[in-house]
C-alpha cells in the first residue's frame, strides 16, 4: 500500500520495502510486517513505528510441493487463493473458496488481502483459520535468528487476536499435506442477517481412511477442532459440539444461539459426509 495507505496511520516513521530475508531483521514488537493490509489500516495502531512490506520479497503465490501437497505464500491474496486450478487428487480445494466467501469482502479486498494477514490476524471471523484447521494446514513460520518453526493453523491462533507469534516472526507459508487435499469435505456458514458476519462457520473433512475432522470458528475465540476416527454417530457429534467452551456474544450473535446452530450445521455436515461414502475416491476418476 505504500506511504498513501500508511497516512492513516499517524504514528508511523517508516515502512521498508525489503529485498530479501536479510531485511527482515528490522522487525520487533513495534515494527512489524504487512502483507495487505486490509484490516491493518482499519483502525488505530499507535504502538507503531513501522511497517515492512512483505509483498516486496515476491514470493510465489502457491506452488505444488514435490509430494503432492500445496505451499501457499502468506503473501498469497484471497484471489489468487481461489484461483488455484483443480486437480483430480485435491477434491478439498473446493472448501478454499467456501471458506474465502465466508469472508465479507469486496472485490477490492479479494485481491489485496492476504492468506498470511487474515491468519496473524487472529480473528474469530478469519475466514482462512477455518481452512487451516479443518485442512490441519502448517504454518512456516521464518524465526529472527534465520532458522524456521512449524506450527498447525489451528494451534497458532489462541484467542481473539492472541497468537503464538512473537516479535520479529513472520509467516513465511501455509503448507497443506496432499492426505488432507484428497480427503472429502463439507461446509456451513450462518449469519444473523444475509450479509452480515458470520454467526457461526463450520468446515469438515473425512479422509481416505475415514477418519473425520472438524473445525469451528466465526462464534467461538479460538479455532475448535473436533476429530474422530470414523464418522461419529449424531449423539457423539452433538456431545463435542456441546463440550465447547469458547463460544462468545457480541452484535452478530449470542453464545448460545452459536452453540445450537453449530450443532445443528455440525449434523448437516455429518448426513453429508456420510451420504458420500462409499462414492469414488478422489484421484481415482
Amino acid at each position: 500500500m505504500g506511504w498513501d495507505g500508511a497516512m492513516d496511520l499517524p504514528t508511523l516513521t517508516e515502512v521498508r520495502l525489503p529485498a530479501s530475508r536479510a531485511d527482515l531483521a528490522a522487525l520487533s514488537s513495534s515494527v512489524i510486517p504487512l502483507g495487505g493490509g486490509t484490516w491493518l489500516f482499519s483502525e488505530p495502531q499507535d504502538h507503531l513505528t513501522g511497517l515492512v512490506d512483505l509483498t516486496t520479497l515476491g514470493w510465489t503465490p502457491w506452488e505444488v510441493r514435490p509430494d503432492g501437497g500445496l505451499s501457499v505464500a502468506a503473501t498469497c491474496t484471497m484471489a489468487q487463493l481461489v484461483a488455484i486450478p483443480a486437480r483430480d487428487d485435491w477434491c478439498a480445494l473446493p472448501l478454499f473458496r467456501q471458506c474465502a466467501e465466508s469472508l465479507l469482502q469486496s472485490f477490492k479486498i479479494w485481491n489485496t488481502a492476504t492468506v498470511g494477514g487474515n491468519i496473524a490476524t487472529a480473528l474469530a471471523a478469519g475466514a482462512l483459520i477455518g481452512l487451516g484447521g479443518a485442512l490441519d494446514a502448517e504454518l512456516v513460520i521464518w524465526t529472527p535468528d534465520g532458522g524456521e518453526r512449524r506450527q498447525r493453523v489451528a494451534d497458532f491462533v489462541l484467542a481473539q487476536r492472541v497468537t503464538t507469534a512473537r516479535p520479529g516472526e513472520v509467516i513465511r507459508s501455509i503448507e497443506f499435506a496432499p492426505e488432507a487435499l484428497a480427503a472429502t469435505t463439507a461446509f456451513r456458514r450462518i449469519a444473523l442477517s444475509p450479509l452480515g458476519r458470520a454467526g457461526t462457520v463450520l468446515a469438515a473433512r473425512r479422509d481416505r481412511d475415514g477418519s473425520f475432522v472438524l473445525c469451528v470458528t466465526g462464534g467461538t475465540t479460538r479455532p475448535e477442532v473436533i476429530r474422530f476416527p470414523d464418522l461419529p454417530a449424531p449423539a457423539e457429534l452433538a456431545a463435542a459440539i456441546g463440550a465447547i467452551g469458547t463460544w462468545f456474544t457480541d452484535p452478530h450473535g449470542a453464545a448460545d444461539w452459536r452453540e445450537g446452530v453449530s450443532a445443528l450445521l455440525a449434523e448437516e455436515i455429518r448426513q453429508e459426509l456420510a451420504q458420500q461414502e462409499g462414492s469414488t475416491p478422489c484421484g481415482s476418476r
